[in-house]
């Protein structure tokens, strides 16, 4: 795969971009420093980032204080190589020219688990697939 730009662009999207695509979004940037473009944006953008999501991002050093939800928009998909979508709920048409992925999160919910515990359990579900990407990305380059 060949990048639009000089290094790797990814879009992680949810539909409120308040939990999971900016836990996603945090994750990626932690893991792969500036050697990937990453943006995160939601289909219907919530007022605030999900407390105990920042929460437990800052449990593993990393910090999404200074972020805050924003709209997807069409020029975002474009940048992107790869649009990540989290959840079912967020719903996109796809660009031609960006790979899409739809990533089907672990809800610890279903099984009675809540608060922080259950971000914690949805923070390291995200974690794993990012360094799955992120290494997609690295063998890419060589």
């Amino acid at each position: 795969m060949s990048y639009k730009a000089a290094k790797p662009a990814v879009l992680f999207v949810c539909a409120k971009n308040g939990g999971k695509s900016q836990m996603a979004a945090g994750l990626m940037r932690s893991a792969a420093g500036d050697s990937v473009t990453v943006a995160s944006a939601g289909t219907k953008p919530g007022a605030a980032i999900n407390q105990l999501s920042a929460e437990s991002l800052a449990e593993v050093g990393v910090d999404v204080s200074g972020e805050f939800p924003k709209a997807v928009t069409v020029e975002a998909q474009q940048a992107a190589d790869v649009v990540v979508i989290l959840g079912a709920e967020a719903q996109l048409d796809e660009i031609e020219g960006t790979r899409y992925e739809r990533w089907e999160t672990d809800e610890p919910s279903t099984r009675g688990i809540e608060g922080l515990e259950r971000m914690r359990l949805v923070r390291d579900d995200i974690d794993e697939r990012v360094r799955v990407l992120l290494g997609q990305f690295r063998k890419q380059a060589g």
